[in-house]
């Protein structure tokens, strides 16, 4: 079961409006996973999508500290930034399979780095950086994740 959509984000307010859209879709327990180069927007998407969550305060990327957490309106949020991870045995001294027994959604920059420590993945969204702009390629591997991407599909 893998559903695969993709979506051109031409600028930051793609970026902002789709990650309300989604956002308004979300229900947890959900792991998503965000990969593409640096500077192609995992962290603006996942900042966009916190502060539609209703975040106020204010979002730090995870990228020196590995973890930061929110509580949303209705959700926790575990936001992780793997890429300063050399090898996945760093993950045992955080708990980081702990985080996802948890009720929460976990998003997860460099997802790649996590190795054999990440288990199962709803989403995938994939960052190419296009010119000024982006291609977006989400994919689904989970019945959680393949609603996620119908319900995003009818926000339009």
């Amino acid at each position: 079961m893998v559903k695969v959509d993709c979506i051109a984000l031409p600028d930051v307010q793609y970026f902002e409006a789709l990650a309300a859209r989604l956002a308004a879709c979300l229900t947890a327990p959900l792991v998503l996973t965000f990969s593409g180069e640096i500077g192609a927007g995992k962290t603006t998407f996942i900042r966009a999508m916190l502060r539609a969550l209703g975040v106020k305060s204010a979002i730090k990327s995870p990228t020196f500290s590995l973890l930061e957490s929110y509580q949303c309106q209705y959700l926790q949020v575990h936001h992780f930034d793997l890429y300063r991870i050399h090898d996945e045995t760093e993950l045992e001294y955080i708990g980081f399979r702990d985080y996802f027994l948890t009720d929460a959604i976990c998003c997860i920059e460099w997802p790649e780095r996590a190795g054999q420590s990440l288990g199962h993945v709803d989403i995938n969204f994939a960052f190419t950086i296009e010119g000024s702009g982006r291609l977006l390629t989400l994919t689904a591997t989970t019945a959680a994740g393949e609603l996620i991407l119908s319900c995003l599909a009818g926000k339009q």
